[in-house]
């Protein structure tokens, strides 16, 4: 099954004191839609907007897996665990709340940050807190997030080019950039398709090409070429 949730479909919230814009994909904060509250492991994938200057304060999590892309600009990230970075477009940061961690999210540059941020449940709870970021990740290259059984794939492609989709019980596509064909039903940014009992699935990017963030669950790394 295949199921196509637009970008325009999303719960929209905005701080106006901030000008902090968040466009959430599940329920998630004073959003509730009782039908629509994960897929597979995943329980949030949000799109955030920060002007300069912007940013959350210290805040705690636990028991939940994050991950966030940036789509524009500079995100700094610190932390109760003492870690530090500057994560940018291209560079995937994972930060595994395990049994509990605090963390400030900011916009670290001059210019407007807009970035993904999905949040996953881990099979087992508690454990030490962890931090990653990799830096410019190659298009196609599987990420593990062994917490959480599952793998996250960046796909880049060209206008016209194809690719192959994983083939795993819970795969989430989301489109970051340009648009693709999924099935014969066109996404463009911000869409997002859920897809249960299907496999050899792919994707056609349109004239701007495209940018994906595919989410394997349940499964090992399938992924086609």
């Amino acid at each position: 099954m295949i199921e196509v949730r637009k970008g325009s479909d999303r719960y929209r919230g905005a701080d106006e004191a901030t000008g902090i814009e968040t466009r959430h994909a599940f329920s998630f904060s004073g959003f509730y839609d009782p039908d629509n509250v994960r897929f597979g492991s995943l329980v949030a994938c949000n799109e955030e907007r920060l002007p300069a200057g912007a940013g959350f304060g210290l805040h705690p999590h636990r028991d939940v897996e994050i991950v966030t892309w940036v789509v524009e600009g500079e995100l700094a990230h610190e932390d109760s665990e003492g870690h530090t970075a500057v994560v940018r477009p291209g560079d995937v940061q994972r930060l595994s709340a395990g049994s509990g961690v605090r963390h400030v999210e900011r916009n670290a540059g001059p210019d407007p940050l807009v970035f993904v941020q999905m949040w996953l449940v881990p099979e087992e709870f508690g454990g030490e807190p962890e931090y990653e970021v990799v830096r410019g990740i190659a298009d196609a290259t599987p990420y593990a997030l062994d917490r959480a059984r599952a793998v996250l794939h960046v796909r880049r492609l060209r206008e016209g080019e194809t690719g192959g989709l994983p083939n795993a019980s819970h795969v989430h596509v989301h489109v970051v950039r340009g648009g693709v064909r999924l099935d014969g039903t066109g996404l463009g940014p911000g869409d997002a398709a859920r897809i249960t009992g299907c496999a050899g699935l792919s994707v056609q990017a349109g004239e701007a090409g495209a940018e994906l963030l595919v989410w394997e669950m349940g499964a090992g790394p399938t992924a086609q070429p």
